[in-house]
């Protein structure tokens, strides 16, 4: 049974990958062909003389065809938009990824905070302006009372997350960063098993074996490891985690979409972290300035990587109404893996033989423990329903 979840998850990557080949390059040009046969058939029943009710007969059953092509042509439409939304998003996590590497190792701004504070900055007035100006989402109204006590402190964990991706960043590369964030699933786990008391069958615990066991042995032969990098990309999976939790006890009722979750939080956490950066890195942020011999491009690409993240997160909206769960946590692996490709491409940092094959191992297994997750919730949703389906009706 293990091995045909297994096999079984693999299927998924080679049919996500059929789906895109097909969108990209089967869908055009189909539109125009699909109309010749109903042509065809409707000057057959001319040119045959056929009678008021063959002819009757013939245009519904065309009807019925031209129905099939519609909804068809509407499951195409709908799967190209779902793999556009994917495509999009994997572009946006590349180059919020690359850009911030950027920054930490090309332009030498190394501040962590402060870079936080310009994604935030940007984000809130981008949020701002998705939804009070151009009304692409409704505002979720929240009272004052609910802000300080649950928009508040979801928005500290917010920042904290944030602040420990840019810490990592800093430190090591983004292959065996973004490696360690995949154990984000494992201690999401752990943390409901323990918090909450959340049993979980032992399936899920057994799928995670490849996760731990490939990121294990992607940090015994990292070649850039680094002690700071390393807890910091750890203990942003604990943060994300714990965000996770929080956000299904505090945030219930609410139906926050990640652009009402910026709108919220993204000022908050730039006011906290406005309040802690300038003693930390008050005084590297002017040195560095003073180098400078121009400001013009550093902005740029400051303010860029802000607006790149930004677009991310409104990104993540999309895949998420467009593709169900299992697609996303699919697409989130291989998200993973292009942008550990593309940042490996640009900064050519050293991986070892082992290194990678602890790096596919790893993404392999998050897929594996989505696939198994989702097996077994469905089948506990099925067992749930089943008795009420087989109950005899009573008469009263």
């Amino acid at each position: 049974m293990y091995f045909l979840l297994l096999y079984e998850t693999f299927s998924l990557y080679f049919s996500l990958a059929s789906s895109l080949y097909h969108s990209l390059f089967k869908l055009t040009g189909r539109s125009g062909r699909s109309i010749l046969p109903a042509f065809r058939s409707r000057f057959k029943c001319c040119s045959l003389g056929l009678s008021q009710g063959e002819m009757s007969k013939t245009a519904g059953s065309l009807q019925d065809k031209g129905g099939t092509r519609s909804s068809k042509m509407e499951g195409k439409r709908s799967l190209s938009m779902g793999v556009g939304a994917i495509l999009l998003w994997w572009c946006f996590n590349v180059m919020t990824v690359v850009s911030n590497k950027w920054i930490f190792q090309i332009l030498e701004f190394k501040f962590p905070l402060t870079v936080t504070i310009i994604h935030l900055v940007v984000s809130s007035v981008g949020a701002f302006i998705s939804i009070s100006l151009l009304r692409l989402k409704p505002l979720i109204h929240v009272n004052s009372v609910d802000r300080a006590q649950r928009i508040l402190p979801m928005s500290l964990v917010f920042c904290l997350n944030i602040v420990l991706g840019n810490v990592s960043l800093k430190y090591i590369p983004v292959s065996f960063m973004q490696t360690v964030k995949s154990l984000t699933p494992a201690t999401t786990l752990i943390l409901q098993w323990l918090v909450w008391g959340k049993v979980f069958d032992r399936k899920v615990w057994l799928s995670l074996l490849p996760v731990v066991g490939g990121i294990l042995l992607a940090s015994l032969t990292e070649l850039s490891f680094n002690t700071i990098g390393f807890f910091a990309a750890f203990f942003g999976c604990l943060v994300t985690s714990t965000k996770t939790i929080l956000a299904e006890r505090l945030l219930h009722g609410f139906n926050f979409d990640s652009i009402n979750t910026v709108y919220y939080m993204a000022p908050n956490a730039a006011a906290v972290l406005c309040l802690v950066a300038p003693f930390v890195e008050g005084g590297g942020v002017l040195r560095w300035i003073q180098e400078q011999e121009s400001l013009g491009m550093p902005l740029l690409v400051l303010v860029g990587s802000g607006v790149v993240a930004f677009c991310l997160n409104f990104s993540i909206f999309y895949v998420i109404q467009s593709t169900t769960a299992l697609t996303f946590n699919v697409a989130g692996n291989l998200k993973v893996a292009v942008a550990i490709a593309v940042s490996w491409f640009v900064f050519r940092n050293p991986i070892s033989v082992m290194n990678g094959i602890g790096c596919t191992i790893t993404l392999l297994g998050c897929t594996f423990y989505g696939y198994v997750s989702h097996k077994v919730s469905s089948s506990s949703t099925q067992q749930i329903q089943q008795p009420e389906e087989i109950l005899p009706a009573t008469k009263v």
